[in-house]
């Protein structure tokens, strides 16, 4: 087994213990031949062995393959033909397969650069994604978390989908996005905004006036000098949390993206934005004003961030992924162990592929002595909304 960047085992190639199928075809047909009437010709049938030998090998094996082949073809015709050396007909099965055999040859010789160049553009694009979207550590201050990053394009392994954290003096600082279409572009957008929300995050700014900082920094990116035919065309969908680390409390101001959801005790409450701002990017037309908003997050609860390839992966019968309805009563506490299984029910939910990258972000409370011996937020009240949601009151 070797593995990759991502840590999935892929299966190794297959050893040289599939070379005796073919070796064994060619010795079954040649002494078949040999033994049936003269009249019976099984030589064209050798053909089968080198044509069956890049489906598991390389050059090489097929070229060793073939010349098995063409002695074997060489045999039965001295064998069979006693009036002379070779017949005109075992000359043209050894030229039929001279000919399939360096065809082959050539054909697994491409078809292996091909897989090098594809694996060198995997190891690339592993690398890109590790040194652009990094996963976040097991631990942040006193919280424990856990992150998963599925792209819909196996080969990319990177697309428009976003996450970040940062360390400050009082607590964790959080960002989760998605930027508005795919490609390259989608991916030069979110390295950018991760950029400004890792220079910014560090500093002692409100969190209103860190994504109007957000907000900018996109607009300012997405034009060149003197352009503005882009202008609400490319947009980023984020929410931005600030978890302190002496509150039982989570600060959020969401722009456009689809709500947190606070797992407690198996039940799993939709924390709903009263006050939700555009997308960043849109801040040019619409001169938003930041609302922060927050919600309790109390010892043992789960914080379950992710984008809207999660909520809207489909399966075969074009029913949305119901994440607040799937993950009810689970148990898990352990933020790997919950990304883990909340991994294999959405690919078992679309059939183990995905029509667009998802993000999942999974965050543990700390205990209460983890946090100096602040109180339990557990008495602290939601204030219920419809459909098994909470709305969320400004901050102060």
């Amino acid at each position: 087994m070797s593995q990759g960047l991502d840590g999935r085992h892929r299966p190794a190639p297959p050893g040289w213990a599939l070379v005796a199928i073919p070796i064994a075809w060619i010795i079954a047909v040649t002494v078949t031949d040999l033994l049936v009437p003269r009249h019976i010709h099984l030589g064209p049938l050798l053909v089968a062995a080198p044509a069956i030998t890049p489906l598991f090998g390389g050059p090489w094996t097929v070229g060793l393959v073939a010349a098995l082949a063409v002695i074997a073809q060489t045999i039965i015709g001295v064998l069979r033909d006693t009036d002379e050396l070779l017949s005109a007909n075992h000359e043209a099965q050894i030229i039929a397969l001279l000919l399939v055999g360096a065809s082959l040859v050539i054909f697994s010789v491409v078809r292996e650069r091909r897989a090098k160049e594809l694996k060198q553009v995997r190891y690339v694009s592993e690398a890109a994604q590790r040194v652009v979207l990094p996963p976040l550590p097991r631990q942040l201050g006193p919280l424990r978390t856990a992150s998963l990053y599925l792209a819909a394009e196996a080969e990319a392994q990177i697309g428009g989908d976003l996450y970040a954290a940062a360390r400050t003096a009082s607590g964790t600082r959080l960002l989760v996005g998605d930027v508005r279409g795919k490609g390259m572009t989608a991916v030069n957008d979110a390295a950018l905004l991760l950029g400004a929300f890792r220079v910014a995050a560090h500093r002692q700014a409100s969190l209103d006036e860190l994504v109007a900082y957000l907000d900018r920094s996109v607009c300012w990116d997405l034009m060149e000098p003197g352009e503005t035919s882009r202008y609400g065309e490319t947009f980023i969908t984020a929410v931005v949390l600030d978890i302190p680390d002496q509150d039982g409390r989570i600060r959020m101001i969401s722009c456009g993206h689809p709500p947190p959801i606070v797992l407690r005790n198996g039940r799993p409450l939709t924390m709903h934005a009263r006050h939700p701002a555009p997308p960043l990017g849109l801040g040019e037309l619409t001169d938003p004003r930041y609302h922060v908003e927050s919600f309790p997050f109390g010892p043992g609860d789960l914080l379950l961030l992710y984008t809207d390839g999660v909520t809207e992966a489909r399966d075969s019968a074009g029913v949305f992924y119901p994440l607040a309805e799937r993950v009810t009563g689970w148990t898990e506490t352990d933020p790997d162990a919950f990304v883990g299984r909340l991994r294999r029910d959405l690919l078992h939910h679309v059939g183990g592929h995905l029509d667009d990258d998802a993000v999942v972000i999974v965050i543990e409370s700390p205990a209460v002595q983890e946090r100096s011996g602040m109180p339990s937020t557990r008495s602290k009240i939601f204030r219920r909304t419809g459909g098994g949601g909470a709305g969320l009151g400004p901050e102060g």
